[in-house]
């Protein structure tokens, strides 16, 4: 799913070395701040999303949550399966404290800026990305 469009096969892989992926996965696994959401249908893989929560001093020292890496199968779309999704990963935030549940999006996915903005998200502050990958 993370290849499943134009942005994902600039930036991911679904075949060769794929240690990276794993090394990342067992990373998550290990911290308590994170959780890895997979929804299943028929015993295949249909959805996924990340959500971090995040300690911080601003806001009266409010805790957020970051939903991050949000796919859903291109046959599964429309279907309700991301609105499950983000109320699941809302609810999660509110019973771990979090006060704020954020998220980035690339520019150019118009459509899940729809999306997001039916759910309830504001689009309030601009973010900024420096990417510190090593020159190749």
């Amino acid at each position: 799913m993370l290849t499943d469009d134009a942005l994902g096969r600039q930036r991911e892989a679904d075949r060769g070395d794929l240690s990276d992926y794993y090394s990342a996965f067992r990373e998550i696994e290990a911290d308590g701040n994170q959780l890895l959401c997979v929804v299943e249908s028929a015993g295949q893989i249909v959805g996924t999303l990340q959500l971090t929560f995040i300690p911080g001093l601003s806001r009266r020292g409010a805790k957020r949550g970051q939903i991050e890496a949000v796919r859903v199968a291109r046959s599964h779309r429309n279907q309700g399966i991301g609105r499950a999704m983000f109320d699941w990963a809302i609810a999660t935030c509110r019973s771990r404290g979090c006060t704020l549940v954020q998220l980035t999006t690339d520019r150019a996915r118009p459509e899940a800026h729809r999306f997001y903005e039916s759910l309830g998200f504001d689009a309030s502050h601009v973010g900024y990305k420096l990417s510190c990958a090593a020159p190749q």
